[in-house]
C-alpha cells in the first residue's frame, strides 16, 4: 500500500477507530500494523513473525510516549521535584494506564489476533492492550509526524494527568524506603518462574530481604512482577 492510499474494503470497520483517535490516517497499512498481534501472523517464524506484527512499533511508541509524557508533566508541575515528576511519570505510562488508554481508544475489536488468542480472551487481556495502545501512537508519528502523536497523547494521556503520582510511591520505591529507614540492605528480586508463549509471558518473581521470608508476585513483565512482589512485602510486614 502507497502512502495516500486507502485500505481495502475489508478494513472499512477502521473508520469508527480512526474517528476516535481523532486522526485520519493517510497510509491506513501504519495503523493495521498497529493491530496485528504475533498470534495472527501465519507461515513465518521467530524474527520474521516479530516484525510482521506491531512489536516494533510498540518498541517506538513507548519511547514516543515517555517523551511526550515527561514534557506534559515538566511544564505542568514546575514545582515539582525529580522523584515527583518520575513516579507520576510511571504511574501515566504503566501497563494499567495504557491498557486504560486502549479501552478508551476502543481498539479491542479491531486487534488482529490469532484464533486461539482470540478465544482465550486476548481483546482483553491487560499486555496486549497496552502494547497495543503504544503500537497505535507510533503508527500516528509515522503517518504524520511528531505534532499529531503529541495530540494524541494529549487526548487520551492528559486526562489522566492530575490523578496519576500523586503521593502514591511505587511499591519497589516504597520497599527500599522502608528497608533503609529500618537499616536493612536494599531488597533483591530473583525470577523464580517464566511461564507462557514469548507474545504472552507471565513472571513470577520473589523478593527477598535479610531477616524476612521471601514475598513472591507475578505479572506479564519482570518489572510489574517484582512490583507486585513488593506490594505483597510491605501488605505482610505491615498487617
Amino acid at each position: 500500500m502507497t502512502r495516500g492510499s486507502r485500505p481495502p474494503s475489508g478494513d472499512a470497520g477502521l473508520d469508527a477507530l480512526e474517528e476516535a483517535l481523532g486522526h485520519r490516517f493517510r497510509d491506513r497499512s501504519h495503523l493495521v500494523l498497529a493491530l496485528t498481534h504475533i498470534s495472527s501472523v501465519t507461515g513465518l517464524q521467530g524474527s520474521r513473525a516479530r516484525v510482521r506484527s506491531y512489536q516494533r512499533l510498540e518498541f517506538l511508541g513507548d519511547h514516543v510516549l515517555g517523551l511526550v509524557v515527561s514534557d506534559m508533566l515538566y511544564r505542568a508541575y514546575p514545582q515539582a521535584e525529580e522523584g515527583e515528576l518520575s513516579r507520576r511519570l510511571a504511574d501515566l505510562v504503566c501497563e494499567d494506564s495504557c491498557a486504560e488508554v486502549a479501552r478508551a481508544m476502543g481498539v479491542g475489536a479491531h486487534i488482529r489476533l490469532g484464533t486461539g488468542e482470540d478465544r482465550d480472551g486476548g481483546r482483553e487481556r491487560t499486555a496486549i492492550l497496552a502494547d497495543i495502545a503504544e503500537s497505535v501512537l507510533a503508527a500516528v508519528y509515522l503517518d504524520a509526524g511528531f505534532p499529531a502523536a503529541e495530540a494524541l497523547v494529549e487526548r487520551f494521556w492528559r486526562p489522566r494527568l492530575k490523578k496519576a503520582g500523586g503521593t502514591a510511591r511505587d511499591p519497589k520505591t516504597a520497599l527500599q524506603e522502608w528497608s533503609q529507614a529500618r537499616g536493612f540492605p536494599p531488597p533483591t528480586y530473583r525470577l523464580v518462574e517464566r511461564s507462557g508463549p514469548d507474545h504472552n509471558p507471565h513472571f513470577r518473581i520473589a523478593v527477598e530481604v535479610p531477616g524476612f521470608d521471601h514475598v513472591e508476585g507475578a505479572g506479564s513483565s519482570k518489572q510489574n512482577a517484582q512490583k507486585a512482589a513488593a506490594a505483597a512485602f510491605l501488605e505482610q510486614v505491615n498487617a
